[in-house]
This record gives structure tokens, C-alpha cells and sequence, in this order.
């Protein structure tokens, strides 16, 4: 097998050794072509597959040789930089989210699992299009194994069903997708638009993700502000699913799909700035329930399909059937004014079509030059015996400075900086629950080894008094807690 390959290519530098093996870029010796070489040691059969799988958004594989014991690959060169090392704009990210997503859902289609979705493993090519590169951790899907035979990946960006708890499927790649996704946004990853998303792409439980990658595509299509010719064409393809629909386009079920009941009773929470609209149970999939919000500056009532809205995102969540639905819309103010917001519950396309959409009564802002409202101070972690045994729960000393309705947001952070988890509740429903804080369930604190700390974000329900409280990117020490760790439990 060498002496074929190195008669035909002449090796130029060495690019990484490592135990799997090393990585060479040669010229192809009568053509003169750059391309990638791969000596691998052990047996790689996704190369096979991949030899035969072409599209814009992975190399091309010219040559595969397997061996008993070793792999030959020879791929195509890709010029350009990995998304790890290059500063993008948000319109930037988006593009290369919607092509990674296009790219995954090609993989996905051909039962192909990455498996080591990470920023350095995606170039983003001189003609400016990205290239998802290095599959020697991907694996086929086998239906018949309860969990994977091989642990590989990379710390940090790997779920927990990667280090041998289940079999990983493209659930998997969607969690290092949140992961990478996160590090890519760096501070537009605190937009509510995009906090939602990617938290539910990095739930430990892979039954609480988006269950394909097309679901996270379409997240991300519609998450934040868009040009006027975006929102054009955002209304061009709903009218056009429109028209389908009418003419008899079927679901998967042969049956024509029916369209969920617009939200009953969108309306402003008083002067909160928080939205608040009657659940619709067959929304969402996978237990939860989903809506599209949009938000409008006007003096008079948006027209429920009005394509002039200021911004738009999603919502969605778990909560008993007959429980209105509240989500704050106070981070999307921008200037004083009159606001309105329509929303929509979305369907799930295989039997639900989404619906219409719902306008509000009106809220009038004046908050923009408001104070903004006190950091917490004084945060620790709080270990206590609870019903359902040892409870910890994140705490911070002012708790009394805020309002009954004002929000708390914890976000929970492992060593390497990775969010875990966040939960949030009011400060009226912190004190009903008489645990003086906010409770993380254990099981995000259980990695042996791991250490965890929380920040607090507070959202107002005073906007015309005061803004909320914006937390500095990067966040500073002074408003992280002290660190608690889990072999003794104990906090330092």
C-alpha cells in the first residue's frame, strides 16, 4: 500500500502526527495537485462511504486504501482557515451556520455521525463557503447497539452519550453543533434568540434537543433581525406553503395537515414588558411546546401578517396545557415608543401546520434612559437536604433590592468555561419556593473531577423604571460565584 501511494505522490510537510497516525500534504506527482494524505492505523470504514458522498460542503476523497491494520486517504487540499481562528461578522456566522446545518443534514441522510463537531474543523475556504474536514471519529449509525464501541471526540464539545452512556446518532453532532455555535457567536450568544437555540441544542438528555439538524437550521433562519429582502422572502415562502397547502400538499401521514389555532389572548403582562399568550398544546415537538414571536414599533396595530416587525425569535418550553405562556421581551426594546408583538404556534410539519398569528394589545416604553437595575452581590452556592435529597441551590445576598416580578437568569459553568445549564424564576416565585435562590438540578453537577460556578443575569419587569441588568462580555470575577466542586461537595 506505501509503495503505491508514494509512487504516485511526493510528500511536501508534514501537517500533524498523532497515535491514529499522521497527516501529510503531497503533491500528486503528474498533475502537480496538493491534496491531504492520511496515514491511519486501524480500520476506518466511513471512508468507504464517504469516498462516494460528494457535496460543496466536505473535501473530495480521490483515493481510499484499507488495509488489515491500516487506511490510506488521499483527499482534496482546501485552502483557507478554520472557524476557530477568523473574527466573522453575525451575518458571517449565520452563512456558515446554514451551511454547516446543510452539510450535517447530507451526513445525517447517508447515516454518517461526525462526531467532532468543533470550530477547528471547519474551514472556511477562499471562496467563501466553509468545508467540514477531519471524519476520523465519525461512525456509521447501527440501530442494533445500545451505545458506541469506540469513545472518541473532544472534551468539551462531546455529550455525554459520546463517553459511552448510548449509542451517539446525529443528536450527538447537534449538541457539538450548540457547542461550537456558542464559541462562534461569542457575545451575540446572549441574545435571547440565540440563547434559546443553543441551549436546546446542548441539553444533556438527547431527547430534549432539536431532534435533526434541519430543526436547528430552521431555528436559526428566523432567529434575530433581518433585511427588508429577507423578510420578503421569508413572506414569499410562507405564502408559497400557503398556496401548497391549499392545492392538497400531504404530510406524512396522507392527510392534508391541519393547521394549529392561532395563541388566544396575546397581551402585555401590565407594564412588564413580559409577553403573555394562552398555551397551544399541539405545538412544538417532543413534549415541548413552540411559538414564533414577532415585535413591532408602531402607533397602531400591526396587521397579524405584517412583514414590518422590529425583530422576531422562538419561543418555546414544557408546561401543563392549560398554563398561559410567559416569555420577556424586554432585551428587544429598542427606543422609546408604542410596541405590539404577533405570535404564532409553530407546527411540526409532519401533522401540524403552523398557525396564524395573533396580535397583542399595546405597550408603551419609556425606559430607554432608565437605570439600569443592580448586579447581584454576594454569590455562593447553597447545599441543603431537600425532598428529592441533597439540593444545591445558586444564591445571591441583594435579593430583596428587586421586584416581585423582575426575572433571574443562572447560568451554570463547568471548568472549560462550558454553560451546562441555565434556570430562571421571579423573584416572587424564588421566595414562594423558600429556597432562597435558584435550585440546579444535581445531575449537571455530578461529573467526577468537574467544578461548576454561576453568574446571574436579571431581566426588569419595570423597563419604563429600569433596564435590565447587562452582564459584561467576558464576565468579570467579581460576578461569578466561588467555585463548588464535586468530590466533596464542597465550595472554594
Amino acid at each position: 500500500m506505501a509503495e503505491v501511494t508514494e509512487m504516485e505522490y511526493e510528500q511536501l510537510r508534514l501537517i500533524k502526527r498523532s497515535e491514529k497516525g499522521i497527516v501529510e500534504l503531497v503533491r500528486e506527482k503528474d498533475s502537480g495537485k496538493p491534496c491531504v494524505r492520511k496515514l491511519l492505523n486501524g480500520r476506518y470504514p466511513v471512508y468507504a462511504v464517504l469516498k462516494e458522498c460528494v457535496h460543496p460542503g466536505l473535501p473530495r476523497l480521490y483515493e481510499v486504501i484499507q488495509d488489515e491494520d491500516t487506511v490510506t486517504v488521499i483527499e482534496e487540499y482546501i485552502e483557507g482557515q478554520s472557524l476557530g481562528s477568523v473574527r466573522l461578522s453575525e451575518g458571517q456566522i449565520k452563512k456558515a451556520v446554514r451551511e454547516l446545518c446543510q452539510v450535517l443534514e447530507f451526513l445525517h441522510g447517508k447515516g454518517i455521525i461526525h462526531r467532532d463537531i468543533k470550530p477547528s474543523n471547519i474551514l472556511l475556504a477562499a471562496d467563501g463557503h466553509i468545508r467540514l474536514i477531519d471524519f476520523d471519529a465519525a461512525r456509521m449509525q447501527k440501530d442494533d447497539l445500545e451505545q458506541d464501541t469506540r469513545l472518541l471526540g473532544t472534551r468539551g464539545y462531546a455529550p455525554p452519550e459520546q463517553y459511552g452512556f448510548a449509542q451517539t446518532d446525529e443528536r450527538t453532532d447537534i449538541y457539538a453543533l450548540g457547542v461550537t455555535l456558542r464559541q462562534l457567536l461569542g457575545t451575540y450568544a446572549q441574545r435571547l434568540c440565540y440563547k434559546r437555540i443553543l441551549l436546546k441544542c446542548t441539553e444533556l438528555d438527547p431527547d430534549k434537543r432539536y431532534q435533526s439538524v434541519r430543526q436547528v437550521r430552521r431555528a436559526f433562519a428566523f432567529a434575530g433581525r433581518f433585511p427588508l429582502w429577507v423578510c420578503g422572502a421569508v413572506f414569499f415562502f410562507a405564502v408559497l406553503s400557503c398556496v401548497l397547502l391549499l392545492w392538497g400538499i400531504y404530510g406524512n401521514t396522507g392527510k392534508a395537515l391541519t393547521v394549529l389555532p392561532a395563541p388566544d389572548d396575546p397581551h402585555w403582562d401590565g407594564e412588564t414588558g413580559t409577553a403573555v399568550w394562552e398555551n397551544v398544546p399541539d405545538s412544538g415537538e417532543g413534549g415541548a411546546v413552540a411559538f414564533r414571536w414577532r415585535l413591532y414599533r408602531s402607533k397602531t396595530p400591526p396587521a397579524p401578517d405584517s412583514e414590518d416587525w422590529l425583530r422576531t425569535g422562538m419561543a418555546t418550553g414544557n408546561l401543563p396545557n392549560d398554563m398561559d405562556f410567559l416569555y420577556s421581551l424586554v432585551s428587544e426594546l429598542e427606543g422609546d415608543g408604542t410596541y405590539y408583538f404577533t405570535v404564532s404556534a409553530l407546527g411540526d410539519g409532519v401533522h401540524f401546520a403552523d398557525s396564524p398569528y395573533a396580535v397583542s394589545d399595546a405597550f408603551t416604553y419609556t425606559g430607554e434612559d432608565a437605570p439600569p437595575l443592580p448586579a447581584p452581590t454576594g454569590l455562593a452556592w447553597k447545599i441543603q437536604d431537600g425532598e428529592l435529597g441533597q439540593e444545591f441551590v445558586a444564591t445571591w445576598d441583594n435579593l430583596e433590592e428587586y421586584a416581585d416580578k423582575d426575572i433571574f437568569d443562572v447560568w451554570v459553568y463547568d471548568k472549560s468555561g462550558t454553560c451546562v445549564t441555565n434556570s430562571y424564576l421571579t423573584k416572587e416565585d424564588i421566595v414562594s419556593l423558600g429556597r432562597g435562590g435558584i435550585r440546579i438540578r444535581s445531575e449537571y453537577l455530578s461529573e467526577r473531577g468537574n467544578a461548576w460556578r454561576f453568574t446571574v443575569r436579571v431581566y426588569t419587569s419595570r423597563p419604563n423604571e429600569y433596564r435590565s441588568f447587562e452582564m459584561p462580555e467576558p464576565v468579570p470575577e467579581a460576578y461569578l460565584s466561588p467555585w463548588c466542586y464535586y468530590e466533596t461537595y464542597g465550595v472554594k
